[in-house]
């Protein structure tokens, strides 16, 4: 710590603080796991740190621990406060960052999110995620291909998305599956879907993440998004969403600092009566996207 930054703080002071992180710190010394010693020993170096910069307060603290508490209370297996916590602090894309490294032209990840769940059902290429969910009609299509264009047959993706309303599926009461499913890439490593053109919505913000947010005087909207979690054999699981290009909030500020400009995708608006790629009859207006996914290899074959 720069000890220079911390006024009117006497020496005598200071080294009894530094004394006490020095204990704690040697506390982990006999951990058997060294990777879990590493960790333990950082936190505890830079949780200390933060209190002796800030001069926190015995109020701050017990603030804090309140927060805490509340996201505990909150999560549940539908919702987790956590990782929305996360989220706005923008340490879920750091952590994305560091263990997705750049590699050549790979599709580059963004956040996990907070809705993701198992067991989505199996669609057929060319099938609909939307489960009756509202919204406008979007075809999605694309390739699945490794770094030197090759292409990956039988990739598994998942795919999930909010409602036009701004919803997940399990933000409702009805416990319905809608707006998620996935399928598998094709011999030629072609996928096609039906979803729904994607909107802004805000993150929950009736918990005490929403309530920190506004606190700092910060948007909880989110610019708009499908979600991708790509998988295959030797390859790095992807985990992705794809942004509508034009959408005001991403040039506002996504709140979980979620958009790459390679993820910004057009989604061209089609009139009412214009044939679809499958013949799907439509009354209305619908979309249609392109997102080729480019996988990296697992680290070991790079």
């Amino acid at each position: 710590m720069n000890t220079s930054s911390v006024p009117l703080i006497s020496p005598d002071q200071q080294a009894i603080e530094q004394e006490l992180v020095e204990t704690v710190v040697a506390s982990f010394e006999k951990t058997p796991d060294p990777r879990l010693k590493q960790l333990m020993q950082a936190l505890t170096k830079h949780l200390h740190n933060f209190a002796r910069e800030v001069r926190l307060t015995e109020e701050e603290w017990n603030t804090g621990i309140e927060f805490l508490t509340a996201a505990g209370h909150i999560t549940d297996d539908k919702r987790q406060e956590f990782i929305l916590l996360s989220d706005v602090f923008g340490l879920s894309m750091q952590t994305i960052a560091i263990n997705n490294q750049a590699h050549k032209n790979a599709t580059e990840a963004t956040v996990f999110g907070p809705f993701f769940v198992q067991n989505a059902p199996e669609i057929p290429i060319g099938g609909d995620i939307a489960g009756g969910a509202n919204g406008q009609p979007c075809w999605v299509e694309g390739t699945v291909t490794d770094t030197e264009g090759r292409p990956l047959p039988g990739a598994r993706i998942e795919v999930w998305e909010a409602d036009e309303d701004g919803f997940y599926d399990v933000q409702y009461s009805n416990e319905r599956v809608a707006g998620r499913a996935h399928l598998f890439s094709d011999e030629n490593g072609n996928y096609a879907f039906w979803a729904l053109t994607p909107t802004p919505y805000p993150i929950p913000h009736d918990g005490p993440v929403g309530k920190m947010l506004e606190a700092v005087g910060r948007s909880p909207m989110r610019a708009s998004h499908l979600h991708f979690m790509v998988t295959a054999a030797e390859h790095r699981t992807l985990v992705t969403h794809i942004f509508v290009e034009g959408d005001p909030y991403i040039k506002a500020g996504d709140s979980v600092f979620g958009v790459k400009s390679s993820l910004i995708k057009r989604f061209v608006q089609q009139l009412p009566g214009t044939p679809t790629p499958d013949g799907r009859e439509l009354t209305g207006t619908w979309a249609r996207t392109r997102f080729d996914i480019v996988l990296a290899p697992t680290p070991d074959l790079m």
